[in-house]
């Protein structure tokens, strides 16, 4: 094994670790995350209060590895600390958005006058609460919280209309 390539993350106290094969599982007070990791020459190890990710050898290709790994389980252990957060805006001037959430679907009705309303996807355990104008999804697993916000920006994309004068749509405004 390589040192110089060896990323240490630290385990804060509330927060267990589980690791089998390619399953990385972390527990904390917010919830539980589980995730595959995966690459030819590459090792995650679990020791006490801390986590290592090594490689074999030293290739560039390995370290971008290791470096990925760690800012994964690294938003792992913040996402079942802390947690996610991504604030939204609704924005319309012609017609007014009606928007709901219904089981794992968020409906936007009425956008630009459409009849047929918009239907985005949220991912996984990700919780939307939906005041005024302004709609903040939370969640414990930084990838599901991001692409639900991406989801949700995509089906308010302007089509077939200048979009310099119909600026209307759910636009992300902070990530957290």
């Amino acid at each position: 094994m390589v040192k110089e390539i060896a990323r240490k993350i630290k385990v804060p106290e509330g927060v267990s670790i589980s690791l089998s094969r390619d399953l990385f599982k972390v527990m904390g007070p917010k919830g539980t995350v589980e995730r595959n990791f995966w690459y030819p020459g590459i090792k995650i190890d679990a020791r006490e209060g801390e986590i290592v990710v090594d490689a074999e050898s030293s290739r560039k290709e390995q370290k971008a590895m290791v470096g990925t790994f760690a800012s994964h389980i690294n938003n792992l252990i913040t996402g079942v600390t802390e947690g996610f957060e991504c604030k939204m805006k609704i924005v319309y001037a012609h017609f007014p958005m009606q928007v709901k959430v219904e089981g794992k679907t968020l409906i936007i009705g009425n956008f630009l006058g459409e009849k047929k309303p918009r239907i985005a996807r949220i991912l996984g355990e990700t919780k939307i609460k939906i005041s005024g104008n302004e709609v903040v999804i939370s969640g414990i697993n930084k990838e599901d919280v991001g692409q639900t916000a991406a989801n949700i920006e995509q089906k308010t994309k302007i089509k077939r209309f200048d979009p310099r004068t119909f600026q209307d749509g759910i636009y992300i405004v902070q990530k957290a």
